[in-house]
């Protein structure tokens, strides 16, 4: 065995001399700091490597060494670096493990573990050294803790006396802290469940990490038993950790890859080649699976000088009939997305989507758990059957979607988590079928205030047309005469009809190039918009706006004009430009137009009204509103019932409000407190 004492103070001062320096003023001055930080590159280079192999197989004698090698160092400070810890980073990649892959063999040896932060606990002190004073004849007697129990010495060294008290204040302790890794869930195959391990963090590692941080555990693999189970349990015990840059994606590119993806890109046509590759299988929807496609390069978030956030992450909602492929698009976008969380509304509570605190197994203190918005970090979220969550569960989102953190204050945990995310929701009507001249806020259980927080808008309607439906049927069929093909294993070459439909529902671009096409983007191009793209929006913006001078209805807000610059940096991502260009501004313009013509058109003027999709309420329909309650308020002392119905609707007929809308007002008034009845047929305005 090379590794000696001796060994390791020659490595620390040929290759650590300006760290050993300062970590000697550190103590000198009273800083935090009491370790060394080691590249584990320049133990491969020292003593041919030897000493690094002797770290990964027998790192509790060779630690043991570091540590007392380190204590005899020199430094210009004079200052004793007893009780410094050496902490090793960078392991190489065939030392680096998943947490499925742990064995029997990996006990004892010294790893690397990469994943996310599921669950925190408290930093709290850990009992080294317990201290036991004599009853008796007062000596204090120590006692060495190993376990998670305390353990106390039978007798007293000094006079065998069995009366021993526990002495808190003469204890050894350290920091401590356990949190628990999950694996990453991209990495995870189809039907595979995440898994995870304990990690206990000591002294100076503990307290760095929070919940949802995407990290690399170096540290030694040990095992305990419950009571006297034969089966053990693995935990890790930290030595040092690497918290990621927050980069979009740890997706491995190469070279040849990149060549791939600008080739892609140089070809042309690459916006129908994205389009033609996100679920293929689904017939038509091309605006949508564009929207999509733009949701998944995502746009460039900015941080102002004055601190101010303002969001890249792109939200789309699905709204539409049963049967359209809602759930079919989301579940591919899970497949291809490099990192996604996919849930339903119908399974998810507040706690599931954001953090739930929970009582830890070991001492009974309460934890944070990261929901799926926080584990969907830097990704995209898929939430299917939106409608379905509870009320108190959508307040949950509010500040998800916008500020892209989560606020907990549970159990006594207050901490702010990051929720970096994109948002591809789904929902369905509340009468099974979206009725077009009916408000989408009345559809569907969303509140305005949520609603309004999504870019993009989409209404998947079923509506029969001869031709198109001829084609959806068709292409129906063909699918599901190619998947009986492909299950009985036929040998596709020989049937030359058989390989032209594979062709239809072949993506354009392999998934797994796709995967590293989106990554490479995200993590490489930024762009920056130029005077012709800027102008072009805001001319489309200020064209809109002035169409509600006076009286008119407001047709769009700078909320949608920030959505139209986020689309726009996402385009022009997709062909790695970094200037988003005039052709940009003018696809996500045509983009934002076929959403608002679905959701935001007053079916009795045919204009934009955006107030239409928030609040269900258009500009005309709250004049009506008003002058009903104005005819209300002028008739209502006329009985001492109040204002008679036959009255009121006869003043809104001399309005122009017709009998039937006008009685629809009353009625809504009534439902929703604005008004009340003394008797049947009587109206009376309640006072404010």
């Amino acid at each position: 065995m090379i590794s000696s004492p001796e060994i390791w103070t020659q490595f620390f001062e040929r290759y650590y001399q300006e760290e050993l320096n300062k970590l000697a003023y550190s103590i000198k001055t009273g800083g935090d700091g009491r370790s060394i930080l080691v590249n584990f590159k320049d133990l491969l280079i020292f003593q041919e490597g030897k000493l690094a192999e002797e770290l990964l197989e027998n790192p509790d004698n060779v630690i043991k060494h570091a540590k007392e090698g380190l204590e005899n160092t020199t430094n210009i400070y004079g200052v004793s670096l007893k009780n410094c810890k050496p902490r090793f980073y960078s392991l190489p990649a065939i030392k680096k493990y998943l947490v499925r892959d742990l064995r029997a063999e990996h006990i004892g040896k010294f790893v690397a573990i990469e994943g996310i932060v599921r669950k925190v606990t408290e930093v709290r002190p850990k009992i080294v050294e317990a201290a036991f004073g004599c009853a008796n004849c007062g000596k204090i007697n120590y006692v060495v803790q190993e376990d998670n129990l305390l353990k106390q010495p039978s007798e007293c060294s000094k006079c065998h006396s069995k009366k021993l008290v526990f002495l808190p204040n003469d204890c050894k302790a350290v920091d401590s802290q356990r949190v628990k890794i999950q694996e990453y869930p991209e990495n995870l195959k189809g039907g595979e469940q995440p898994q995870s391990i304990d990690v206990v963090l000591e002294e100076d590692v503990a307290g760095k990490v929070n919940p949802g941080d995407r990290v690399i555990i170096n540290g030694i693999v040990r095992a305990r038993t419950r009571g006297r189970n034969i089966y053990m349990d693995l935990f890790v015990e930290g030595n040092s950790i690497e918290i990621l840059q927050q980069e979009y994606e740890e997706v491995e590119i190469t070279e040849e890859d990149k060549k791939k993806i600008i080739q892609l890109v140089r070809d042309g046509n690459i916006y129908e080649k994205v389009v033609k590759s996100i679920a293929p299988s689904i017939y038509g929807y091309e605006e949508i699976k564009l929207a999509i496609a733009l949701q998944l390069f995502g746009g460039v978030p900015k941080k102002l000088p004055d601190g101010t956030e303002i969001r890249g992450d792109i939200h789309v909602l699905l709204v539409g009939d049963p049967g359209v492929a809602k759930s079919q698009l989301l579940r591919y976008v899970h497949r291809i997305a490099p990192r996604s969380i996919y849930t339903t509304g119908k399974g998810t509570t507040t706690a599931g989507l954001t953090a739930t605190a929970v009582r830890d197994e070991i001492d009974g203190r309460w934890t944070l758990e990261a929901g799926a918005l926080v584990l969907a970090d830097k990704g995209i979220a898929l939430v299917d059957e939106i409608d379905k969550m509870r009320k108190e569960d959508h307040a949950a989102l509010h500040e998800a979607l916008e500020q892209q953190t989560i606020s907990v204050a549970k159990a006594g945990i207050n901490a702010i988590l990051k929720a970096r995310c994109s948002l591809l929701a789904a929902a369905n009507p509340k009468y099974g079928r979206f009725d077009r001249f009916t408000p989408i806020a009345e559809q569907i259980d969303l509140t305005p205030t949520l609603i309004s927080r999504f870019d993009l808008i989409f209404v998947m309607a079923d509506q029969p047309n001869e031709e198109k439906d001829k084609n959806l049927a068709k292409h129906i069929v063909e699918v599901h005469q190619l998947g009986e093909y492909l299950e009985k294993k036929k040998n596709v070459g020989m049937c030359e009809d058989l390989s032209k439909k594979i062709k239809k529902v072949e993506p354009s671009i392999d998934p797994e190039l796709l995967r590293k096409y989106v990554a490479f983007t995200r993590k490489t191009i930024f762009p920056v918009m130029t005077e012709e793209a800027m102008k072009k929006l805001e001319e489309f913006y200020v064209s809109l706006r002035t169409k509600a001078k006076g009286n008119s209805p407001v047709p769009i807000t700078a909320r949608q004009l920030e959505s139209l610059i986020r689309l726009s940096e996402a385009s022009a991502r997709m062909r790695l430009s970094e200037k988003v260009e005039i052709e940009d501004a003018e696809r996500v313009i045509e983009i934002m137009k076929k959403s608002l013509m679905q959701i935001a058109i007053d079916p009795e003027t045919g204009e934009f009204d955006i107030d239409y999709v928030y609040s269900g309420t258009t500009k005309r329909q709250r004049d009506r509103i008003l002058i009903v309650k104005k005819i209300i308020q002028e008739l209502e002392t006329k009985t001492n019932f109040g204002a008679p119905e036959e009255d009121v609707l006869e003043a809104c007929e001399r309005e122009g409000i017709e009998i039937e809308k006008a009685r629809e007002i009353l009625s809504k008034l009534k439902q929703f407190g604005e008004v009340y009845s003394l008797r049947y047929g009587y109206y009376k305005l309640v006072s404010r």
